[in-house]
């Protein structure tokens, strides 16, 4: 059940804040700690401080339209309103079951037909702009900023991967981190959110945007300022063509001279600072699911989450059976068989199961055959799909295979979040829910639509195990630093939502090992390292990336990896720093399951189990390096042991390694 106490606060509070002038009004959190102080003189400000740090420094807040008119520059101010918010809300795809959303608000009604709505939470701030009146309105640009105290180091996330040369906004929004000061950002470059900032005193600020919908999404770039960022987004497309990654995108060539265009009363995304005191805070985040939308799926009772049997990265590379491997349906029987032998709730049909339409399988593959043979398994089928053929055949693809019993769709290759591309992924959302099918998307970031569309459970958005194919080779190591960009992901992109990594391969190569292949790919690191991922990623539909005959052979690791659930009732954060290490610990009833990971460094973690019941003795199974592993990442050790809540867990971790545990109550 969720709860709200609503407390609207007195007189005193509808007017500035004592010390402040008559157009200045600041803010708290609930702690005490946060404060927002906005300015509505000449131009509309906001700036953020944290106790005695400054995290954000006066910083304009402006929409301009097509008409002239520039919300936010010389504000008039009709009406400040205040509430102060306690209460929660239920997260059954989640990380936890419930999540606490305790906030102080401001709102400045404008003249103009306009708000701004702040918010003040203990762990950040925020806001956005509401725009009224009837009619429309076209929107050339928003100035959204995020000027800081110093030039501090930052964790910037690039565009470096463009689909199209000619259209500078086509991207999968998969970055690794470039790591800089502030004042080195390129000044040719966009970057996606979420960025990170280290702020003095060992804080961080998380630059974040939330409820994205009806508007593009927000790109960042270098500000005018030595010390800032700024926001930046897609215009509208006026023309497209088909073409980008192996002609699978639709990449706009001519864009008009504005970013949206708004008819009636519309909430514009919310621009938020995440701000952490301690590293672990940042990898349990709620502020995307707090400023997202209600949930607009009554009945979730359908939802059904798990781990999938997936085709794509190990090449459809089945061996040992009496029929040629590929995109029919002898091999996706087998792929089920698979899945049911192992308890795994789903399979999916990857890329090459269509022609150019939706409503056209190739004849190789009897979609119908292979669904009745999974539910006859309890196993059910997720169908990919281009999002360019998705936007168009959704009304006509959604109730066809929603009756032909698929489970839902991958949908991939949005590859751009400019206003058009942003409404049709709600539009797409919404039918799904109402045919009762689960969406995966790729190619596009998460920003909490997860909450206000329960049905959307996974997201891209992040470098994952495929890229471990194309990865350039330098002495037999990735050339990119993928170990640190492992434990950098859980504090900065998991911020937004879960993130479809896909882990899960089962050959592992030690440093000088390492090579780049397609069809028998390999990741880097050790194999436990790939097992803690099922606990440390967030992903409510889960990957098993290797072919059902890679885990075979490795039964242990199988066994580890089909024991653990993809959503959970509690979360702990045990210890971790960004870009170095993390361990974190979940509950799902009253089994704890620990995954940890580490960059290139080895480490000896020790662990306190405090989290766990009190005068409860628990079984634990443990995944960990084994000791040669710096000639065979593969090789990882099994173990149990009895633990309490005194426990201090030893988590011996080598060169790119990891350690899992599964804990149950002993009976």
């Amino acid at each position: 059940m969720t709860s709200k106490l609503n407390i609207l606060w007195g007189l005193m509070f509808l007017l500035p804040a004592a010390g402040l002038n008559a157009k200045e009004y600041e803010l708290a959190s609930p702690d005490g700690q946060m404060k927002v102080i906005v300015n509505a003189d000449k131009q509309l400000t906001w700036e953020v401080n944290h106790g005695s740090t400054q995290v954000i420094t006066t910083s304009p807040i402006s929409l301009s339209l097509t008409d002239g008119k520039v919300l936010g520059k010389q504000p008039k101010v009709a009406k400040a309103s205040r509430q102060s918010i306690k209460s929660q809300f239920d997260t059954p795809v989640y990380k936890k079951a419930s999540v606490e959303d305790n906030y102080n608000e401001l709102t400045l009604k404008m003249k103009g037909d306009y708000s701004v709505v702040f918010r003040a939470y203990n762990d950040g701030a925020a806001y956005r702009i509401l725009l009224g009146g009837k009619g429309e309105k076209v929107v050339a640009d928003e100035e959204a900023v995020f000027n800081f105290a110093g030039d501090y180091d930052a964790f910037i996330p690039y565009v470096n991967d463009l689909r199209d040369s000619s259209y500078p906004y086509s991207f999968s929004f998969e970055s690794y981190y470039d790591e800089s000061p502030i004042s080195k950002m390129y000044a040719d470059s966009l970057s996606i959110v979420p960025l990170l900032v280290k702020l003095p005193d060992g804080k961080k600020a998380l630059i974040m945007e939330g409820d994205l919908e009806e508007y593009p999404g927000m790109f960042l770039v270098k500000g005018a300022n030595a010390n800032s960022i700024e926001g930046h987004f897609a215009p509208v497309a006026l023309s497209e063509k088909i073409g980008g990654y192996n002609k699978l995108n639709l990449v706009p060539t001519s864009s008009a001279p504005y970013i949206a265009k708004i008819t009636g009363e519309t909430k514009l995304p919310w621009r938020a600072v995440a701000v952490s005191t301690d590293d672990r805070q940042l990898a349990n985040n709620d502020m995307a699911q707090r400023l997202a939308s209600p949930s607009r799926v009554q009945d979730m009772s359908w939802i059904k989450l798990g781990k999938v049997a997936w085709d794509w990265w190990n090449n459809w590379n089945i061996i040992g059976v009496d029929f040629p491997a590929g995109i029919n349906t002898d091999t996706y029987k087998h792929y089920i068989d698979f899945a049911s032998e192992n308890n795994l709730e789903y399979i999916i049909i990857d890329e090459g199961w269509s022609k150019e339409s939706l409503m056209d399988p190739v004849a190789e593959l009897n979609i119908k055959e292979v669904v009745d043979y999974g539910k006859k398994k309890n196993v059910d089928v997720i169908l990919w799909a281009r999002w360019r053929d998705m936007d168009k055949e959704k009304e006509v693809a959604f109730p066809h295979y929603s009756n032909l019993g698929i489970a839902g769709f991958k949908v991939d290759f949005f590859d751009r979040d400019d206003q058009a591309v942003v409404e049709s992924m709600s539009e797409i959302a919404d039918l799904a829910a109402k045919n009762h099918l689960l969406l995966d998307l790729h190619g596009m970031k998460a920003t909490g639509i997860q909450r206000t569309y329960p049905n959307v459970v996974n997201f891209e958005g992040v470098k994952g195990l495929e890229n471990y194919k194309w990865l350039g080779v330098i002495d037999g190591k990735p050339s990119i630093d993928v170990m640190r960009y492992d434990v950098t992901a859980p504090f900065i992109r998991m911020a937004a939502g879960p993130m479809d990594y896909t882990p899960g391969a089962m050959t592992n190569a030690a440093p000088g090992n390492y090579r780049s292949i397609n069809d028998t790919p390999m990741s880097f690191g050790t194999r436990a390292h790939q097992l803690a991922m099922y606990v440390v990623y967030e992903a409510p539909l889960q990957m098993l990336a290797d072919s059902p005959d890679a885990y075979r052979a490795n039964p242990e690791s199988l066994e580890f990896i089909s024991a653990i659930p993809t959503t959970f009732d509690q979360t702990e954060v045990i210890a971790g720093e960004v870009g170095e290490y993390v361990a974190i610990a979940r509950r799902k009833g009253d089994t704890w399951y620990i995954g940890a990971m580490t960059s290139m460094t080895p480490r000896n973690l020790e662990l306190p189990l405090s989290f766990l019941t009190p005068g409860v003795t628990y079984n634990a199974v443990i995944m960990s390096d084994g000791v040669n592993t710096n000639r065979n990442g593969a090789d990882c050790r099994r173990s149990e042991e009895k633990v309490t809540s005194a426990t201090v867990a030893k988590a011996k971790m080598a060169s790119g390694g990891g350690w899992g545990a599964i804990l149950t109550p002993v009976k």
